[in-house]
């Protein structure tokens, strides 16, 4: 099985790296424990005790200086605002990455919470949620002013060619098909990729046309329940800025709502996502023509994607097998109910 070069096991940092980035940060103390506490493709955590309190240490993998400086920047100005972020901490020499043996690392507060999903939500923490990412979005407008935006990537604003999906499809029923042992999650993937398939041959027709892309702003980029620290029933903090970026700002507020109010069946709660929608409109001033496009531009992205499939199959990564169920029934329940998913969002 073809692994991902991205795909990097996480290696704790000894004690000599421990002591050497710490005294980078004078009043951080020194090391007494570090346990890994997240991994991802993109970066390493891990949390981290000292003799003068708790940290979250981040292992960037990517090693982007600007792009990282930026985030820092910007989460700075958003805590200097009042919002639930949490900056990284600033070393001796006025930096806030710190590169040790060509790795680059950010020490950030440690923050007590939990992470909560929509079915834990009540109707009115929904309602705080979708104002919280209305206020983000035209808080990020302000103090990211003067910040120029990243390209993006050449054929961003295309929606997904589902001529090209199709091809995705018959390479992944090979590879489940042919898995050994043969298991259940690998009967149902077959079975999702011959509805899909069927399905998305019944709605080609309805590909977003081009330029019908909403409005586009700077964003959080990856926000959803394991990005939301929550303490007591409030936010206390957003984290994970990695993907810090400019998008349709609508888009961010329906892949959001599409991740957090998801049940285990596979269809959204709708009453919770009117309740997030109605604050986001409110807060942000997005109109519902803004929503309904970016409900469209969702829903095909996700008639069109088998990103999980293609960790488990493709790259040997099955940490995101327990979400395929819902992730998969989701798309087909949308396509039955987008008259009604589209209400939801745009009142």
């Amino acid at each position: 099985m073809l692994r991902s070069s991205v795909v990097r096991s996480a290696v704790t940092p000894d004690r000599d790296t421990l002591g050497s980035l710490l005294r980078h940060y004078g009043r951080a103390g020194a090391p007494l424990s570090c346990e890994p506490v997240a991994e991802g493709l993109l970066n390493h955590g891990y949390f981290l005790a000292t003799t003068r309190g708790r940290y979250f240490l981040k292992h960037h993998l990517d090693g982007d200086r600007a792009a990282l400086t930026r985030q820092h920047r910007a989460t700075r100005r958003l805590a200097g605002l009042g919002l639930p972020v949490v900056p990284p901490v600033t070393g001796d020499d006025g930096r806030t990455v710190t590169v040790l043996d060509g790795r680059y690392y950010a020490l950030h507060p440690w923050i007590e919470g939990r992470h909560l999903t929509g079915t834990e939500l009540t109707e009115g923490q929904s309602r705080r949620l979708g104002a919280l990412l209305g206020l983000v979005h035209t808080t990020l407008a302000e103090v990211m002013a003067d910040e120029p935006a990243p390209p993006r990537p050449p054929g961003t604003d295309a929606a997904a060619d589902p001529e090209r999906t199709f091809e995705t499809i018959e390479e992944l029923l090979v590879l489940a098909r042919e898995a050994r042992p043969r298991t259940s999650f690998d009967e149902l993937a077959e079975h999702r990729l011959l509805e899909r398939r069927t399905l998305l041959e019944r709605q080609a027709h309805r590909r977003p046309a081009p330029g019908a892309e909403p409005a586009a702003g700077w964003v959080h980029g990856d926000f959803h329940p394991l990005n939301v620290l929550y303490r007591g029933t409030e936010p206390a903090a957003i984290v994970d800025w990695d993907r810090l970026g400019v998008q349709p700002r609508a888009e961010e507020a329906v892949r959001a709502a599409a991740i957090f109010f998801v049940r285990p069946c596979g269809t959204l709660d709708l009453a919770k996502v009117a309740a997030y929608a109605s604050a986001y409109r409110s807060v942000c001033g997005a109109g519902a023509e803004e929503l309904a496009a970016a409900v469209h531009r969702v829903w095909w992205e996700r008639l069109n994607d088998f990103w999980m499939l293609t960790w488990r199959y493709r790259l040997g990564d099955r940490r995101t097998d327990p979400q395929f169920p819902a992730a998969a029934a989701l798309a087909v329940w949308w396509t039955r109910a987008y008259p009604a998913v589209r209400k939801a969002f745009t009142g």
